[in-house]
């Protein structure tokens, strides 16, 4: 039996299209949350999902305090959390449910007007597939993974460095605290989460400034690439 936990902070214009995605699954989860950490922009989703719980914060707690209180309303042997701006296959929850080990993990598509981020960000973990970026996760964390509840509640979500770091990490120390206390771990060789990039989540890590080279890039880039088709259009060599 599974939870999926749908977390969201400014996201309700994407939010539907999570939503649709667990609810388009070949097997439903036992249970799906939804939490809106105090961005009041996901209020009209509730009458479009009856059958999602749905949590609206008068305030925002924050990542970790966010992700702590929905985890202790978990009552399903497994859990999963997925940002309301991504979106996974349908047949996710299916492959996930024969699973047995403590912790499953599997692949990422990463999509969006950002996804060529992730080429700098892990060089040589990704390769391009129908225009997007396959990230192999083969027993290697990441924030959707799905794990035993009573593990996770046992070792609580934190920050990974107390001190000093403005991502708290959470779900990477959850990781290294679940495996030091002998996790069993299985991988699906699936790329099973669309993780989209975009300006939203982006700056949430980075810097403006940062964000607008990165916008630069990726314009000189277009442009390159439209000169280079025009050229082979004037040539006669452009194929369809």
């Amino acid at each position: 039996m599974i939870t999926v936990v749908i977390a969201s902070y400014g996201y309700g214009h994407l939010a539907a299209h999570c939503i649709e995605s667990i609810l388009s699954q070949t097997v439903l989860p036992a249970r799906t949350l939804f939490v809106d950490d105090g961005a009041h922009d996901c209020l009209h989703l509730e009458s479009l999902y009856p059958e999602i719980e749905f949590i609206h914060r008068q305030k925002n707690l924050g990542t970790v305090a966010n992700f702590q209180d929905m985890l202790l309303r978990v009552d399903t042997e497994y859990v999963m959390f997925i940002g309301a701006d991504n979106w996974i296959r349908s047949d996710t929850i299916e492959l996930l449910s024969k699973e047995k080990a403590d912790i499953v993990t599997y692949d990422i598509v990463v999509t969006g007007e950002l996804k060529d981020e992730i080429l700098e960000r892990v060089p040589g973990e990704s390769f391009k597939i129908n225009g997007d970026h396959y990230w192999d996760r083969k027993d290697k964390h990441h924030g959707s993974m799905m794990y035993r509840t009573s593990l996770g509640k046992r070792i609580k979500y934190e920050k990974r460095f107390p001190d000093g770091n403005a991502h708290s990490q959470e779900d990477w120390r959850l990781w290294e605290m679940m495996l030091a206390n002998g996790a069993s771990v299985s991988s699906i060789a699936e790329g099973l989460l669309f993780y989209r990039r975009h300006r939203e989540n982006f700056l949430k890590y980075k810097s403006e400034a940062t964000f607008n080279k990165l916008i630069q890039k990726q314009e000189l880039q277009t442009e390159k690439e439209g000169a280079v088709n025009s050229l082979r259009l004037d040539l006669g060599l452009l194929i369809f």
